[in-house]
């Protein structure tokens, strides 16, 4: 089989009408992006998302439903990304927690503030997936395995 996608999570991330972001680099420009990355070797799609929102964003969060699955083929590089976007509440912001060293920062954005920077959105997954958070697209975690649902 030569074509493998990469399973990936994002994690929302609401506080008072603000939503947590990182900015970093990428072949030498400046994208945003929701906490994400790859799922590693045996853990789960939730503990994923819970360590990479730590390692990006400093912030310890509790993961509270999922927003949405979805595909995308990164036209810089042609890989196919199967993500896990899920939603949660900040719980503590975690100072001494290292930050990842391809994180330039984390930021808070409204989406208005967001929208003002949309050229530098890491891929259109960014605010399609806040905008379904904020359109209601809110499911339970029961339904990822691993998190209460029953699996295969």
């Amino acid at each position: 089989m030569d074509w493998v996608p990469h399973v990936t999570v994002a994690t929302i991330v609401e506080n008072a009408g603000k939503f947590l972001f990182v900015e970093e680099t990428r072949e030498g420009r400046k994208v945003i992006n929701q906490p994400a990355g790859h799922l590693e070797q045996g853990e789960s799609l939730i503990e994923a998302a819970l360590r990479e929102t730590l390692e990006e964003t400093q912030w310890q969060v509790e993961i509270q439903g999922v927003v949405s699955i979805g595909l995308y083929t990164a036209g810089s590089n042609g890989v196919t990304y199967h993500r896990t976007t899920f939603f949660a509440r900040p719980v503590a912001f975690r100072p001494e927690s290292p930050l990842d060293p391809d994180i330039d920062r984390a930021l808070w954005l409204d989406r208005d503030e967001l929208l003002a920077q949309r050229a530098e959105l890491r891929s259109p997954m960014v605010l399609d997936c806040l905008d379904r958070y904020l359109d209601g697209h809110r499911y339970p975690l029961s339904m990822v395995d691993g998190a209460g649902g029953r699996g295969p």
